[in-house]
């Protein structure tokens, strides 16, 4: 039985990559994808590095498995490709979290504030924002943005990791992610017992508790880039288990724990190589932004890659 399973996927990665080759599609796979999914992809990566993948690239074909927000960003900033989303069920709960309306009502609530606002959010939320942010440049684009006052949108554990390090006053929004909401302290106390010595890495959209045990706070672009530097260590990874497979595959010498058994993120584990399969056969679901929104919230990505430029980001 075992032995059918693998000859079908590898039948089913086979027909996926000549597929793509004959209607000059691109595969785009997050790192928090299945392990099948991100074999089969062009490239990996984060939603941002991704989203600027597929516009740099001359695919007329975007097949982008994530979650929505990641396909709408990458629909804004190709606006001449048609953009995939193989499983239109794929979301964020916690870009749900954070309404048009809203955050409307909350700019009237504080006028002086500057809205920075994370790119794991809607579309919607993006063209009412002032500037976009990522895990691994939020701390930076804070401390440049104009305005002593910020609203962070959506998630409060990264807009309470970013207070760490700025004087501004942060006014967080109530959101969260709930893979990472879910590990406790006492989940890693108890990895940390079971692997001592063992080097921590967790993402900084933790629990302030638990960002506070690490030994490492990374984004998911540092968290790669990181694991390169050490060799033969052993690291606790906190943060979706799909990363998992990115890590063993850029730095394979260190030994990777996955901090708990909670970081499993059911809505990127909903695209699954049949569905890529279909989508690339039918060109279904097309991903699309209304082109009034769509430019206002391109506007509020363009303003972070200027305030990025400064710095190696």
């Amino acid at each position: 039985m075992i032995e059918t399973m693998e000859a079908t996927e590898t039948q089913l990665a086979a027909d996926i990559k000549e597929l793509a080759r004959e209607k000059n599609a691109l595969i785009l796979a997050h790192n928090y994808q299945r392990d099948e999914v991100q074999a089969v992809a062009h490239h990996t990566g984060d939603s941002l590095e991704l989203a600027r993948i597929a516009a740099a690239n001359d695919a007329d074909i975007i097949v982008f498995c994530g979650v929505h927000f990641m396909a709408e960003s990458a629909a804004m900033l190709s606006p001449a490709k048609k953009v995939l989303l193989p499983d239109i069920d794929a979301g964020c709960p916690m870009a749900d979290m954070a309404g048009a309306d809203d955050l409307a009502a909350m700019r009237a609530a504080h006028p002086d504030a500057t809205v920075v606002t994370y790119i794991n959010s809607t579309a919607a939320v993006k063209a009412l924002s002032d500037v976009c942010c990522t895990s691994a440049n939020a701390r930076t684009i804070v401390e440049r943005v104009e305005g002593e006052r910020i609203i962070f949108v959506p998630d409060k554990n990264l807009g309470s990791y970013v207070q760490r390090f700025t004087n501004k006053e942060i006014i967080p929004w109530k959101g969260f992610c709930p893979t990472h909401e879910k590990f406790s302290a006492q989940d890693l106390a108890l990895a940390k017992e079971q692997h001592p010595g063992a080097i921590v890495m967790v993402h900084p959209e933790c629990r302030p508790e638990v960002v506070d045990m690490a030994d490492q706070v990374l984004s998911t672009g540092g968290m790669v880039k990181y694991v390169q530097t050490v060799h033969g260590k052993k690291i606790i990874v906190g943060t979706e288990m799909g990363m998992l497979y990115k890590l063993k595959t850029v730095a394979p010498d260190n030994e990777y724990v996955l901090a708990g058994k909670s970081f499993i993120c059911p809505n990127m584990k909903k695209i699954t190589l049949p569905k890529v399969l279909h989508s690339l056969r039918t060109g279904e679901p097309v991903i699309t932004v209304p082109v009034d929104v769509a430019n206002k919230a391109v506007r509020c990505l363009q303003r972070m890659l200027e305030l990025s430029k400064q710095g190696n980001l």
